[in-house]
């Protein structure tokens, strides 16, 4: 048996007056999915603790099968793995957003931060900006690590953990409440917005129309996580395929191998055929137990605040994605499971993630059921079906 996770990052949503009164995943054209949830168990699972933040981070952790009350250390440490960083015990990592707020004539602090991924900046354009500002503001202290896009990593040795505002949380809001109340943080987050603002990259960038990548945006922080081994937690020989540093940490932290993909950028035009390929390859040519394709396109349409784009990444992942997994995996002749889910809502309204229960749908190929229902929200919560923990959830997928 072979066991897949496709995770949509941010899938669910809330119902939109703008599409009828549906949801995203309800208003979008999925006839792979629907198909299979006919034939398999659909309904809810709390992929969040109560009381904690809900993330990627946290809900990925969940979705993994670790208890994020007990495994989670802050989302930075997880990203500073996947790039391999060399965390002391006394160091704290934290994100590092490249981001776009407003140039307006007014201080820094009344600034509004107007996009949280500086319209999916491609990664060789966001390295020349992170020279720039790293070349004046790195030392002893304070080091810089490249990530992937707009995700950047900031290593403070014997740093702490400090609270501090994911920029998502507060688009189109006066950031001058939102800063670090460190100062030395506070002020490199402003003096990135002078280096920034008229460099060659950003002048080019607003003449071709496209958000300027104006400041640095630090946040996530977090110490050195201790996971332990998946494969030996589940007997299961893992596999992770995902644009995102936070997944590729986690996975790196748990002894899962990760596969990049070429092509694979974390945006709504990402390789979805190649991430799905590698998945079967892994599975039925390498010797791999188990396979979780992560996509976050649905995530950062709903951070835009985009029904159209968000409906359009639901569909790319269920014809590109889903639907190539299963027919791959059918003709292959391997028995396999495939649980498919969001990790959290990004709901469009709010444009941020909330901690409601998300819809998951697990298909056994050996064991099709008779059924009549959908995928989407509101035909999950109907089903009666509910999984309290999002920690169970591989226990149950293994199990079942």
């Amino acid at each position: 048996m072979k066991y897949i996770v496709v995770l949509g990052d941010g899938m669910a949503d809330e119902p939109l007056e703008a599409i009828g009164g549906k949801t995203p995943l309800e208003y979008a054209d999925t006839p792979a999915m629907d198909a299979m949830s006919k034939k398999a168990e659909i309904g809810l699972v709390h992929t969040i603790p109560e009381g904690m933040t809900p993330g990627s981070d946290t809900a990925n952790l969940s979705v993994l099968g670790y208890d994020p009350k007990i495994y989670y250390s802050g989302r930075s440490p997880l990203e500073a793995l996947s790039i391999g960083v060399d965390m002391k015990p006394d160091d704290v990592a934290l994100r590092c957003n490249i981001v776009t707020i407003t140039e307006e004539d007014k201080p820094y602090e009344e600034q509004r931060i107007m996009d949280h991924s500086s319209g999916e900046i491609s990664t060789a354009d966001a390295k020349i900006l992170l020279d720039a500002v790293t070349s004046e503001l790195a030392d002893e202290i304070y080091q810089f690590y490249l990530g992937t896009s707009y995700r950047h990593c900031l290593i403070w040795a014997k740093g702490s953990v400090v609270p501090l505002t994911p920029p998502h949380d507060v688009l189109t809001q006066v950031i001058g409440q939102y800063l670090p109340q460190d100062e030395k943080l506070r002020c490199m987050q402003k003096r990135s917005y002078e280096i920034l603002k008229n460099h060659p990259v950003n002048l080019e960038r607003k003449a071709k129309g496209l958000n300027p990548a104006n400041s640095f945006w630090f946040w996530g922080a977090g110490t050195r996580p201790a996971l332990s081994s998946f494969e030996e937690k589940y007997h299961k020989k893992g596999v992770m395929i995902s644009a995102v540093d936070l997944l590729k940490g986690i996975a790196a932290g748990a002894g899962m191998h990760n596969i990049s993909v070429e092509g694979a950028n974390g945006g709504l035009h990402t390789n979805y055929e190649g991430k799905a390929q590698a998945a079967v390859d892994a599975l039925t040519r390498d010797g791999y137990d188990f396979a979780y394709i992560h996509v976050e396109a649905p995530d950062e349409m709903g951070h835009q605040g985009s029904v159209e784009r968000k409906v359009q990444a639901i569909e790319y992942l269920d014809e590109r994605v889903i639907q190539y997994v299963k027919e791959r995996m059918d003709a292959s002749g391997e028995d396999y499971r495939m649980m498919i889910l969001p990790d959290h809502p990004t709901p469009i309204c709010v444009r941020t993630h909330t901690g409601n229960p998300v819809p998951y749908m697990l298909y056994d190929s050996t064991k099709l059921q008779n059924n009549t229902w959908n995928y989407n929200e509101k035909e999950a919560g109907a089903s009666g079906n509910v999984i309290a923990h999002g920690y169970e959830l591989m226990e149950y997928l293994f199990a079942r």
